[in-house]
């Protein structure tokens, strides 16, 4: 049984049209490569060729990944109470023993992104946060313990 992937609409787009891209523009020029290798002669010392195999490989097992991946896609709506955690929240915690606020935005897990704040509903932060509201205290079972920490505000 594949597991659901919890995206939103612009994110399954997103996913769309890199399987088009993949299965069109760089599938031929892949099989173009292949093309190019084989002209070199014999194939068992024909590291060019070798390669373009390689390439031909990872892009088969990428498409079968993206196409499993949307298959199972749910798209997750923004929507609910403006001031309860939910997918789409931008949430400002504040962790007890730490004078630093960290900013956050729960997405699915496709759609995770540490650099730009994004974390996924199934991270120890987003599952202890999910369906809450600012002013609550919540307990994070993180790797290295549990840490408290109190959501300073939820928005849009």
């Amino acid at each position: 049984m594949s597991k659901v992937v919890k995206v939103t609409k612009e994110k399954l787009e997103e996913m769309k049209l890199e399987l088009d891209y993949l299965k069109t523009t760089r599938n031929d020029e892949i099989a173009e490569q292949i093309k190019i290798a084989r002209g070199y002669g014999d194939l068992s010392e024909n590291a060019e060729y070798d390669e373009a195999k390689n390439e031909q490989g990872k892009l088969w097992s990428r498409i079968a990944e993206l196409e499993a991946e949307i298959l199972n896609a749910v798209i997750i709506e923004e929507n609910g109470s403006e001031d309860v955690v939910s997918f789409g929240s931008k949430i400002v915690v504040k962790f007890e023993d730490d004078e630093d606020e960290e900013e956050y935005i729960i997405v699915g897990t496709r759609e995770v992104n540490p650099k730009e704040g994004k974390i996924s509903d199934e991270s120890p932060i987003g599952k202890a946060v999910m369906k809450r509201r600012a002013g609550d205290v919540v307990t994070v079972d993180a790797p290295n313990g549990h840490l408290k920490c109190t959501i300073v505000s939820v928005t849009r």
